[in-house]
């Protein structure tokens, strides 16, 4: 005789073993990471940004993803493949997941410089967009020290991408506007000029002076729209061309609008100033702080401060540059004065 209990029993077993083979087995329909193979003169910035990916926001994941098949200082092997970030998810910054004792790899600063160590949290929250002026085919200013040539763009970026390792060592996001992605942080006297700049993520940067700042201004204005609600510092470093016998300190410009862009130059100003007094007691300082109608400064979000470094015309001022230890107190100053600027507008 027919048991329809046991039926229904043996049928129920059945749906509930395929409910849990579709439970837990992988999930089809996830979006599988791309890869690549890597050829003669690939590193993970060229990989990257030729696939469409920008490099400080996909260099950890990309890293994490591949750590058992990079080479010595995360090189990569030719011939070797290699797995590409999944862009279905959340994006993570290259500063993301910083924590104080962790030291992060950052091929931007150099061999030499590529690894930071996380050695506070002081400005955890604080998102700082860098930008170092000229670049590409347009040098800057041009100046002379014992005959040999001094570009504006070589040692402003070489002063901005100092203080981009000194804000991440404090915890600090930051992006670099103004990119160069071989020269990194450099210890010579003369800096080698090149044209090989870019604009983030990697936009090649135009000769016309005017598209040239609104690049960069796009550039700046669509990052902030992802960071606005948190705290947020746009510092544009240049250096100045003015008659030869003519001696300047650093000095600040804001947007006339801005009354926190004031506060943040005042602060560097006074962070200098200090600075000055203690190390050459009785030099004086003269940097001042003042409005200038620029482009830059009016049109980018985030609250802006452009500094001048010195007179590259002036052979005093153009040892602020050539002095390596110089451009580094320098970088190490301005940080001094971003961190009180973020303590006492948190």
């Amino acid at each position: 005789m027919f048991d329809s209990n046991l039926h229904i029993k043996t049928v129920t077993r059945i749906i509930l073993a395929i409910f849990l083979m579709v439970l837990l087995s992988p999930k089809t329909g996830v979006a599988q990471n791309r890869e690549i193979v890597a050829k003669k003169g690939d590193g993970i910035y060229r990989v990257l940004t030729d696939n469409g990916y920008s490099y400080s926001k996909y260099l950890n994941e990309f890293i994490e993803l591949n750590k058992t098949k990079l080479g010595k200082d995360n090189t990569l092997i030719i011939g070797r493949k290699y797995k590409l970030p999944s862009k279905s998810g959340k994006v993570k910054t290259t500063t993301s997941k910083k924590t104080v004792g962790k030291t992060v790899h950052y091929d931007i600063f150099g061999k030499k410089y590529a690894d930071v160590e996380i050695k506070s949290s002081e400005l955890k929250g604080a998102t700082y967009y860098l930008m170092a002026g000229h670049g590409g085919p347009d040098p800057g200013a041009i100046g002379s020290y014992n005959g040999k040539q001094l570009c504006e763009d070589e040692y402003a970026y070489d002063v901005i991408i100092r203080l981009a390792r000194d804000l991440i060592e404090k915890g600090a996001t930051v992006y670099m506007i103004t990119r160069d992605k071989n020269d990194g942080i450099r210890d010579e006297s003369i800096l080698k000029p090149d044209h090989d700049e870019v604009c983030y993520p990697n936009l090649t940067i135009p000769l016309n002076h005017i598209k040239r700042l609104r690049q960069r201004t796009n550039a700046v204005n669509k990052l902030y729209s992802k960071n606005k609600k948190g705290f947020n510092r746009l510092i544009v470093i240049h250096v100045d061309s003015r008659s030869r016998g003519e001696n300047i300190d650093v000095f600040f410009y804001h947007d006339k609008r801005s009354k926190t862009g004031k506060k943040a130059a005042t602060i560097l100003q006074n962070t200098f100033q200090k600075k000055y007094n203690e190390h050459q007691p009785g030099r004086g300082y003269k940097g001042t702080v003042s409005t200038r109608n620029l482009y830059v400064v009016r049109n980018t979000y985030p609250v802006t401060v452009y500094i001048e470094l010195a007179n590259i015309n002036h052979r005093r001022d153009v040892k602020r540059l050539i002095v390596t230890d110089n451009r580094q107190a320098v970088a190490n100053w301005l940080t001094q004065g971003l961190v009180l600027d973020y303590k006492t507008n948190k």
